[in-house]
């Protein structure tokens, strides 16, 4: 087991599963929202509706017993399990690969808009420091957003190389907008 990640080889099987069974009121409809989005943020796919799987860590459990009594104050109810899969875990870690694969996805798409955003600065020939901070603030978010991907990728999902290599091409991208800026605007500015 790791310290900060699931127990799992980067392709075979976890060692174990976290599954959260709740019910949540209808109204008011923030309840189910705020769950649906913890349980997304956590990387927890669902096996069915209010039924949501993750493989097993110290910080997933950790993490899912918070929302367990979060759910419990929200006047649900939640039941927090320990599980193996025993016929169709290969459909557990494909659906699991698969939301990494999406999130890769919308990474790709971002970055594409960062650098549109980027040469869209050249063709308007914006080269101001309030300009390329907005840029770092943006590049930012997206290593941070692609980080926590990483971070619960546990199974290597389709994608992550493709949004490292474009997250290059941002990093590259800014540090050339920067040096245009450095040139562009006379020092004090």
């Amino acid at each position: 087991m790791t310290e900060d990640g699931p127990v799992a080889a980067k392709t075979g099987s976890p060692q174990g599963w976290l599954v959260l069974v709740y019910r949540i009121p209808s109204e008011p409809t923030r309840l189910r929202a705020t769950a649906w989005r913890r349980l997304k943020a956590l990387g927890a796919v669902y096996l069915q509706n209010s039924v949501a799987a993750l493989p097993m860590s110290a910080p997933a459990e950790r993490s899912m017993r918070k929302l367990q009594h979060e759910i419990v104050q929200m006047s649900g109810t939640a039941t927090l399990m320990k599980s193996a899969v025993l016929v169709g875990e290969s459909t557990v870690i494909a659906t699991f690969q698969a939301a990494r694969a999406d999130e890769y996805d919308e990474i790709l798409d971002r970055c594409r808009g960062f650098l549109a955003e980027v040469e869209h600065e050249y063709e308007k020939s914006h080269f101001s420091y309030a300009e390329l901070e907005e840029n770092e603030v943006d590049y930012t978010k997206l290593v941070n957003w692609f980080e926590k991907v990483r971070g619960r990728d546990v199974f290597d999902a389709p994608g992550r190389i493709l949004a490292e290599a474009e997250l290059k091409k941002c990093e590259q991208a800014l540090e050339e907008y920067a040096a245009r800026v450095y040139a562009e605007e006379p020092e004090g500015h």
